[in-house]
């Protein structure tokens, strides 16, 4: 049974923003260790630097921990380990979230090996061994390796995709679940076993698959729509909506593994995660009683993924039950070489809303260099951004209709009909690199939606060239094509026609 869940529950020292000073930061540990002794749920424990040597946590886990639950790193930089390092610390306070110090990204590849081998020399002092687990909001491929190579590093962790939040963004990776990052890049996963890192790293919060990736469209950055508890009302402060996410995220078929992290930093304060947190709790000791989950830790989810899948494997999340009730439903099909998004809109009509493709040699942007801003970008090689490009899309023809059997063909092949209200359907097979649509009646054809002005105001070209779409972004050429079918300009967009009742897209992306 592949339904897993961690919990997550990383530990600061230091809280400094506006609003927080009185918060009690042992409070929300105390809690959230004595419900997962009480429920028997095995929990992972991060500790950034400061609360490693500051503040009762390191007593307080070593005494109270049992058997089942496991202490890694949170690698956010502060300023105790920065200077540890010999380096000198340039925040506004002494944990600063801004990703020019508060990151590895802001360092030297040289400074964030001394800043680790200081953070994991003071942990293996307490804890007398090194850390076999590690997260962060992000971090870079450099220091991934480095703490692998040297330091003995197993699993991490890192943040969903998100735009714009908290001045960072992550944005058109592997949706969720986990995967092997490549050597040049931590936010993509690699195509070939050579070139990637072989640390699997899994993609926290539990995101709403529905609606966190159009939260905040148009604007400047995204609200949160995730299993954090201190979110009230939507998200996981919301118990119809953890019992929702709880029911759809584990639906089949998800090929490889389903996969929630649920937990939260301390920095929030107890009073926020009151409402949602021991709900939370009490459904997944309930699932996992019923054979539904495995809860365990990070670590041992990182072990059993290493122990299965030689490369990123193929998962997908189903998602057929709305729960705002507005008709919207989706499929994520996630691979090494990329991801699509098959959604219903609010009209009952079907659109590729995303479809996002992975380089391992697409580098990220301070690999060998240093990052100067507050903030910062990864991102993939897109094909149709509906979030960035917006209003865009991929539509499929025939108006509304419904979702109706969707299957596992093999590993790597997911098949899905589409019913139209009129009578038609259409059959979607989804493979690495290739889109597969099968009509029920002759020239049919999807629309390719956009505006190239906004598409380029994120970077991204796109060109119609020999009946292809040729995309340029990141330095990186890539194309779609027909390879049956035709691709053709219309006013607004393209046109992908079907040759008879086929059409048939296929992916490139030049070495």
């Amino acid at each position: 049974m592949n339904n897993i869940v961690n919990i997550v529950n990383f530990i600061r020292a230091i809280e400094p923003r506006v609003g927080r000073g009185e918060l009690d930061l042992f409070e929300p540990v105390r809690e959230q260790m004595a419900m997962a002794k009480r429920l028997k749920l095995p929990t992972t424990w991060l500790l950034q630097y400061d609360a490693l040597i500051q503040g009762p946590f390191v007593e307080f886990l070593k005494r109270e921990m049992p058997e089942n639950h496991e202490v890694g790193i949170w690698f956010e930089t502060v300023q105790p380990n920065v200077e540890a390092a010999g380096i000198k610390w340039r925040g506004r306070w002494a944990w600063d979230w801004h990703t020019d110090v508060g990151f590895s990204v802001g360092y030297t590849p040289q400074e964030r090996e001394r800043i680790a081998d200081v953070f994991v020399a003071k942990f293996a002092e307490i804890f007398g061994r090194k850390p076999a687990v590690m997260g962060s909001w992000l971090f870079d491929a450099h220091l991934l390796e480095y703490l692998r190579r040297e330091h003995g590093l197993r699993t991490a962790c890192n943040c969903k995709d998100q735009y714009g939040t908290d001045g960072y963004t992550l944005w058109g990776g592997y949706w969720a679940n986990a995967y092997y990052p490549s050597r040049k890049n931590s936010y993509l996963p690699a195509q070939h076993e050579s070139g990637q890192i072989p640390v699997p790293v899994f993609r926290m919060l539990g995101s709403d698959p529905l609606y966190q990736y159009t939260a905040g469209v148009g604007g400047n950055g995204q609200s949160v729509i995730t299993l954090e508890p201190v979110y009230e009302g939507i998200g996981g402060g919301s118990k119809p909506w953890i019992d929702w996410f709880l029911r759809e995220n584990f639906r089949e078929p998800h090929f490889a593994m389903a996969y929630a992290q649920a937990g939260q930093e301390n920095s929030f304060g107890w009073p926020k995660m009151r409402p949602g947190l021991p709900y939370q709790y009490e459904r997944l000791a309930r699932l996992r009683d019923e054979g539904a989950i495995r809860v365990e830790t990070l670590g041992e989810s990182g072990e059993w993924f290493r122990q299965n899948f030689r490369v990123t494997p193929v998962s997908a999340v189903v998602t057929l039950e709305d729960w705002k009730k507005e008709d919207h439903a989706g499929v994520w099909y996630l691979s090494r070489f990329g991801r699509l998004n098959l959604f219903r809109t609010e009209k009952r009509e079907l659109t590729i809303r995303d479809w996002q493709l992975f380089d391992e040699n697409c580098e990220e942007p301070f690999l060998n260099s240093v990052c100067r801003t507050p903030a910062c970008t990864y991102d993939a090689l897109p094909v149709m951004d509906g979030m960035l490009w917006h209003p865009a899309a991929i539509a499929l023809p025939g108006g509304p209709g419904g979702f109706g059997a969707i299957e596992r063909l093999d590993d790597e092949t997911m098949r899905i009909e589409w019913k139209r209200d009129n009578g038609g359907i259409v059959t979607i097979t989804l493979k690495p690199g290739m889109v597969l649509l099968e009509f029920s009646q002759e020239a049919e054809a999807l629309e390719y939606r956009f505006d190239p002005a906004v598409a380029e105001r994120h970077r991204t070209a796109v060109e119609l060239e020999a009946g292809r779409l040729e995309f340029r972004h990141n330095r990186r050429s890539y194309r779609l094509l027909a390879e049956a079918g035709a691709i053709e300009r219309i006013p607004g967009g393209c046109r992908l026609a079907a040759a008879g009742k086929v059409l048939k897209l296929r992916t490139e992306v030049d070495a």
